[in-house]
């Protein structure tokens, strides 16, 4: 992504979990592509920071806020700082997700896992596209981020947590889409294997090359890939699209 890239200039961009990973990439990527960006993080400043450091270099504003998407007086507050610091948000993308493959938290009781990806993977999804609903401008979009292979299956207890609540934000959001037309827009991304820190440090060198393999495409996918996805979906040249689940994974699935 160009530093020189004007497809999203003069725009707001909320991202929810905007501190590392996937979402540290779309948000650097909406920066490079024009627009300044508010990003939440839960427990990682420094990440943030980083990332804060990273858009002011692309001369981008670019606001860190510590935020619990489960919890939807924080989400508005959310809204309401953006707004006053950053201008009215355009764009709000809820990519923040919960953590139970790595650490401490691939430990934690099926329950517990299941109870947390609720929490925040799907409520926050909901909470955080209906506070954006009353806080983006007219034309604005919300982009929500599901699984590639939520409504196609996959075997493993973590997979089964996954396509319920993944398929769950799917479903929300293609109603959603229909309830804010013509006024605001709604897509999904459905991302697949993608490089985060569990496919780097989790998983054997053996089973992240079988995986490459089953894809088209030969590779895992990058944050800036998904990055790219987001950037179309919220610029002008999406206009006409809403409603839309795009799959990010190499062909994997279609």
């Amino acid at each position: 992504m160009e530093n020189d890239d004007r497809r999203l200039a003069g725009q707001v961009a909320v991202v929810t979990g905007g501190n590392r990973g996937i979402g540290a990439a779309v948000a650097q990527g909406l920066a490079a592509a024009g627009a300044d960006v508010a990003i939440t993080y839960h427990r990682s400043t420094q990440d943030a920071e980083d990332v804060q450091r990273a858009v002011h270099g692309m001369g981008r504003s670019c606001l860190i806020q510590a935020t619990d998407v489960a919890d939807p007086a924080q989400m508005t507050a959310l809204a309401e700082v953006t707004a006053r610091r950053l201008g009215q948000p355009t764009i709000w993308v809820n990519l923040a997700g919960a953590d139970i493959l790595t650490g401490s938290f691939a430990r934690q009781s099926d329950e517990e896992k299941l109870q947390r990806l609720i929490a925040v993977d799907l409520l926050g999804t909901v909470r955080g596209s209906w506070v954006a609903a009353e806080h983006l401008v007219r034309g604005g979009v919300v982009i929500n981020t599901s699984w590639d292979l939520a409504l196609r299956g996959m075997a493993g207890r973590e997979a089964e947590m996954f396509g319920a609540v993944k398929g769950g934000i799917t479903g929300f959001s293609l109603s959603l889409a229909r309830s804010l037309a013509p006024t605001q827009r709604v897509n999904v991304i459905a991302p697949g294997w993608i490089e985060t820190a569990f496919a780097r440090e989790d998983l054997s060198e053996e089973a992240y090359a079988e995986i490459a393999q089953r894809m088209p495409m030969q590779r895992f996918g990058h944050g800036e890939d998904v990055a790219e996805a987001v950037i179309y979906l919220a610029s002008p040249a999406a206009s006409y699209i809403t409603g839309q689940v795009l799959m990010i994974n190499g062909g994997l699935t279609s």
